[in-house]
């Protein structure tokens, strides 16, 4: 939403313009009446050079008709000229009022017209910005619920399911069954404590990290370290190369980044090789968590930091798709809030998941 100090500042700033219209019409006036009046006064002195009553009675009344005429000449002039800067002020103001009732009433308007580059301008641009912003919020906000409702439907109708025929005696329970119900709760879970994480990170402030100098090199070993078991299991080899180098970040949030990452690499890897690199650039530490994996097309390449994106459609859970669709999106919230960026590049089926960090300034 635009902030409410702003739009008091544009309403005083449209008040003041308006005054300023006023008066500039008054002032034009004046100037018209008085340049006429002065012109034809002068017109007449210099005509009329005889004195007596006769001449001052015509000269009085000529004088009365030329101040008419110039008056009327004045207003007329000044009327035409004040409607149209009341106009060019008030249309761009109505449309934006008719756009805001639309939007008040539950629907979105199309984008308001911007033919200025002065306040009222701005505040149309902002306007378009908040409507477009607000549509991609209730549109995320409907996926999200429709993804929410889907991931937790079906293990909790299992697990009804299941509890319900044990406690009735339909079934008996067994090792295999316990561990399937077992990996539904877990799912569950972690479904759950991501939505908590993302829900923390939105409502933190930038202003809030605790950042600190850490060996941001030696951090993401750490971090890989502990996929070493995952590794060997998925028979999964590992090309690292990170360039030593000091920032000031939260080094928590950044294990956290990075362990979406490379899970991600990994949960999608259709090769033998995970690549992790760690590159310094002249402004930002650039760390890339490459896979090969199932073509991604160009379009859906900026969807996968989407809550709730996957790239299978139907959304299985178990295969080489599954997960809940928000780690991504996790990455994506803290890395913003480090001040860094996220983005993906694909190329033959080799996808490289990258962010920047900021690096310490140097003296």
């Amino acid at each position: 939403m635009l902030p409410i100090k702003r739009l008091t500042m544009w309403k005083q700033h449209v008040a003041w313009k308006l005054i300023g219209v006023n008066v500039l019409v008054m002032l034009i006036v004046i100037w018209l009446v008085g340049v006429s009046v002065k012109d034809f006064a002068c017109l007449l002195v210099a005509q009329y050079q005889l004195v007596g009553d006769e001449k001052n009675y015509f000269f009085d009344r000529t004088m009365h008709f030329y101040l008419i005429r110039a008056s009327l000449l004045a207003i007329v002039v000044a009327a035409i000229i004040h409607f149209v800067f009341i106009k060019k002020i008030l249309s761009p103001l109505k449309r934006l009022t008719q756009s805001t009732r639309q939007l008040t009433g539950g629907s979105y308007p199309k984008p308001v017209e911007v033919s200025s580059t002065d306040e009222i301008g701005e505040l149309a641009r902002h306007f378009n910005a908040m409507t477009l912003t607000l549509k991609q919020t209730e549109e995320n906000r409907k996926r999200m619920l429709s993804s929410v409702s889907h991931d937790l439907r079906t293990p909790l109708s299992n697990l009804h399911g299941y509890l319900e025929a044990l406690s009735n005696g339909v079934i008996s329970g067994d090792r295999d069954l316990y561990m399937s119900l077992l990996e539904e709760t877990r799912h569950i879970t972690r479904l759950v404590e991501q939505l908590h994480q993302l829900s923390v990170w939105e409502d933190r402030q930038a202003g809030s990290i605790a950042a600190s100098p850490i060996s941001i090199d030696e951090v993401i070993v750490r971090c890989v370290k502990s996929f070493q078991l995952e590794f060997q299991s998925k028979e999964l080899e590992l090309d690292i190369s990170v360039a030593q180098e000091i920032v000031r970040t939260d080094e928590d949030a950044l294990k956290q980044v990075l362990t979406n990452l490379i899970q991600n690499a990994i949960s999608h890897n259709t090769g033998q090789v995970i690549w992790i690199s760690g590159v310094i650039e002249p402004c930002d530490y650039r760390i890339t968590v490459s896979n090969m994996g199932e073509p991604l097309p160009e379009p859906l390449q900026e969807l996968v930091f989407e809550r709730f994106y996957r790239t299978d459609p139907a959304r299985h859970r178990g295969g080489s798709t599954s997960g809940s669709g928000l780690g991504l999106a996790i990455v994506k919230e803290i890395v913003n809030k480090l001040g860094g960026k996220v983005g993906l590049t694909s190329r033959n089926n080799k996808h490289s998941f990258w962010i920047t960090i900021p690096r310490i300034e140097k003296g």
